[in-house]
Formats: structure tokens, C-alpha cells, sequence
């Protein structure tokens, strides 16, 4: 099937498949990126149905990134406390506008973040949500830590059952040839346990979520057929449905993912809808093609929307610590508006122009973290990737001398002001211990290095 009748497929699809709650305008106009794209629509949610039938929105809250008391980020902050009360003020505001999903994990935002959502949840009718947590068991997976991780999550949630359990980004394999998913889920006895509890209703819905190697993925979807997953849980994109693999090795493209899923009548979750916010944040000149082509709608709205336009997506995750965030994406969705084919022809390009730029494929998702060497590993990286955005990485020679003196000034400066001296890229020794963890497979102490000798070269030019 060529692109066109691809689009033309998707698009027929999502109008018969898609449900919107029927309702009034909600009297409440924000400002978004500096522009004013109008009220919050109020009873107009677009729902897709579950593996059992269940409608959930569109719009899933992810509950990693969450406002921290003082502003700043964990990060910035060991002893830093979420704000739980701009925790509830979001949680109410997407309740109210027909968000009903949230997901978290007992390792998300060094483990708070399970009961915090908790706490803002529990304030409102059980049948007014749902809650999706994980096993994340990464660093501990025998049958005792992992059982204590599980039997937690229903006390820092505060419910009886949970609706949808996932068995958390699997994808690697050891030197000895094992599998994270055999040695975190299978081989301790694990996956049969989650099994019975979804057979007693403790768990309604059973998934995965996957980072990793395609082979890992293929078998486990492959699987379906045993133990009948109810949905699963992938990192999908406009720039990752073709370029993924391109990107970085390791990483497997989401059309690949996407097919298999629907192929086999799996509902799928997406994450990472705008890679960690970059998506949200596009240069000048991918920025300007958007905006040329519809100047009323946010950059950050293209990338839901886009997502929309697969019929066998159940839910899109995004964090959303800023009370606009919220409102701009439950734009996107309340209701939900199909991109036609020159739109998506439009986002074809942009990711071709994405998937060649020179920054780094951080999500800031902070699994890599805490560094043993105290480096703020995705602020060094948001910084970079920052300052590419802004034309403040330059190489003396390419531009004019007073050009690049501008460009070096912003770059050493504002890394300063971002990154703690002590915290900083030149800092790293390579031990390798962040490569285990990172779900896009970077090679950070390789970029490390790369932005340390970049930095030495602004400082060196000074001189």
C-alpha cells in the first residue's frame, strides 16, 4: 500500500472508530506557546474502547513529570518534595475535562510519584478514573522484591484493583544470552502470579511496556497467543515511526511496533508522543512550516494529533506538570480532528528534517539517574539540544566571527546558569553505568565527551 492510500485508510478508519462526549464549551481561554488558541472545550473528550470494551481517553495522563514545590525540577533538588497540591489542581482540571487515564510507576520521580497520584486520585469516585502502574522491577527482580513492589503499588494508590498492570520495558539481553524479560517476569514466577491476580480482578488489564531490541519485542508479542495481552505500551512519534532505527541503532522504528500490535488486535498506549518535549519545541524553521501551514494551532498539538490518527491506539501518554500543557492537549483530543493528507505529508518532511539534526535523543525520562558521579546527565543534554535549537552551536569558520562570538557567549553562559559546575559533561569518566538504563540507548559518556570538547573549544577560542 503506497502513502496515499495509507492516509486515506487511517483517516476513514479513526472517523468510524473514534467516540466523543457530547457536551458545551468550557468558558476558559488560555495562551499557549504565546498564542491564544481558545476555550477549553468542556465535555467533548474523544474516547477509544479498551481490550474489554472499556472507553478511555485519548488523552492519558503520564504522572513522571509532576511540579516539584518551589518550582525547578527533582534534579535540581535531592531534597526537593512534589507539590502535591498543584498535583491535585491538574489531576481535578483533567478529570473534569474527560481525561480518565493515569499512569505512573513505583520508580517515577524517585518513587513518589505512586503516591502522589494516590493522594490526588483518591479524591474523586473510583469510576471517575483509571490507573496504570507497573512492575518496574530493574534493579531487584527476585520473586520477594518484586512481589512487595506490586503488593505497594495497591497501598500507595489506595485501591483494591488496579485496571491496568504492565510489566515494565523489557527489551534487553545480558551477555549470558538472557533476556530482561525472562529474568525479570518469567523465570522468577512473576508473570504467572500477575496472571491469577488478573483472573481474580485484582488486575482488569494486563500489558508490557518495551525499550529495546526488535528480536525481544517480536517474541513477546508473539506470545499473545498464551498468555492474551489486553494491551501494550510503546514509544511512538511522527519522528519515530520511521526513524527511530536511524536515530539511534538500538531503537526499533514504531511502525514495526504499531503493525504487529494491530495486526494482532492488541490496543496499544503510547509514550513519548513529543520525545520529552522536543517535539513541543522545534526550531525555527520546522517551527515556521507548522505555524505557515496553521498558524491557530500549538507545535505541540501536531504530535497528538497525529497520534489520533491510528485506530488501534487506546490512549496517548503525556507529562504535563504546566496547567497550558493540560489545556493545550485536551484541545487536541476534546474532540479530536483528523490531519488531513497534507498535514501528515507536511509532518513526513519535518521528520526527515528532525531525524537529521544533530541533537541528542533525550526524553529526559531520567532513568540514567542519579549518575554516580553527580552529573545532571538530562539537563546537560536539554541544554545541548537547547542551544541547537537556537542556533547557538556553531563551529568557528562555518560563520562570521562575530556570529560565532555571539553563539559561544549564549552557549557557556546559559550552561552555567543550567548546569552546576560540578554537575557538568566534563565530569563524567565514562564507568558506563548510565548505558543499563537508558530506554533510547544513548551513548552518553560518548556524547559527554562530545559536549565537553565542544565546550573546550568555546573556552580555548577565547583565549
Amino acid at each position: 500500500m503506497d502513502r496515499r492510500d495509507f492516509l486515506k485508510g487511517l483517516t476513514g478508519a479513526v472517523a468510524a472508530g473514534a467516540v466523543v462526549a457530547a457536551g458545551c464549551d468550557h468558558p476558559n481561554s488560555v495562551s499557549a506557546e504565546g498564542m491564544t488558541v481558545g476555550e477549553v472545550p468542556l465535555g467533548k473528550m474523544t474516547y477509544r474502547p479498551d481490550a474489554h470494551g472499556q472507553q478511555v481517553s485519548l488523552l492519558g495522563f503520564g504522572m513522571m513529570r509532576l511540579p516539584v514545590e518551589g518550582g525547578g525540577s527533582l534534579r535540581d533538588n535531592p531534597n526537593a518534595k512534589l507539590d502535591q497540591e498543584a498535583i491535585n489542581r491538574l489531576v481535578d482540571y483533567a478529570i473534569e475535562h474527560g481525561v480518565n487515564y493515569f499512569d505512573t510507576s513505583p520508580v517515577y520521580l524517585r518513587g513518589m510519584s505512586e503516591e502522589a497520584t494516590g493522594i490526588a486520585l483518591s479524591r474523586h469516585p473510583r469510576d471517575k478514573w483509571l490507573i496504570a502502574t507497573k512492575l518496574s522491577n530493574f534493579r531487584n527482580w527476585t520473586p520477594e522484591a518484586s512481589l512487595k513492589m506490586y503488593h505497594e503499588s495497591f497501598e500507595k494508590l489506595r485501591v483494591d484493583h488496579i485496571d491496568y498492570y504492565l510489566l515494565h520495558s523489557f527489551g534487553g539481553v545480558a551477555e549470558d544470552g538472557t533476556s530482561d524479560f525472562e529474568k525479570r517476569f518469567v523465570d522468577n514466577g512473576m508473570l504467572d502470579f500477575l496472571l491469577k491476580e488478573r483472573e481474580a480482578g485484582r488486575i482488569r488489564n494486563l500489558g508490557w511496556s518495551f525499550h529495546g531490541q526488535q528480536s525481544e519485542f517480536d517474541k513477546v508479542v508473539a506470545l499473545h497467543d498464551k498468555y492474551h495481552w489486553d494491551f501494550a505500551q510503546i514509544q511512538m512519534n511522527y519522528v519515530d515511526w520511521h526513524y527511530a532505527h536511524e536515530i539511534e541503532k538500538e531503537n526499533v522504528n514504531a511502525e514495526h511496533l504499531y503493525t504487529e500490535l494491530d495486526r494482532r488486535e492488541i490496543p496499544v498506549v503510547t509514550m513519548e508522543p513529543l520525545l520529552g518535549g522536543r517535539l513541543g519545541t522545534l526550531n525555527d524553521h520546522m517551527a515556521g512550516l507548522l505555524k505557515e501551514h496553521d498558524p491557530n494551532r500549538t507545535i505541540a498539538s501536531w504530535a497528538l494529533r497525529y497520534l489520533g490518527m491510528f485506530p488501534r491506539i487506546m490512549t496517548n501518554l503525556s507529562g504535563m506538570n504546566l496547567m497550558e500543557h493540560l489545556q493545550d492537549n485536551i484541545r487536541s483530543y476534546a474532540p479530536f480532528e483528523p490531519l488531513t493528507e497534507a498535514d501528515m505529508a507536511l509532518l513526513e518532511r519535518i521528520a526527515d528534517e528532525f531525524a537529521h539534526f544533530p541533537a541528542v535523543p533525550c526524553t529526559t525520562c531520567q532513568y540514567c539517574m542519579p549518575c554516580p558521579y553527580g552529573l545532571d546527565i538530562p539537563g546537560i543534554f536539554s541544554h545541548y539540544n537547547k542551544c541547537l535549537n537556537e542556533n547557538n552551536i556553531v563551529t568557528e569558520g562555518t560563520v562570521e566571527q562575530r556570529e560565532f562570538r555571539r553563539a559561544r557567549k549564549a552557549f557557556l553562559t546559559s550552561y552555567d546558569k543550567s548546569i552546576e559546575r560540578l554537575r557538568q559533561a566534563d565530569h563524567c569518566i565514562g564507568c558506563g553505568e548510565c548505558l543499563k538504563h537508558c530506554p533510547q540507548h544513548i551513548a552518553i559518556p560518548d556524547k559527554m565527551r562530545m559536549i565537553e570538547d565542544y565546550t573546550n573549544h568555546l573556552k580555548d577560542s577565547m583565549v
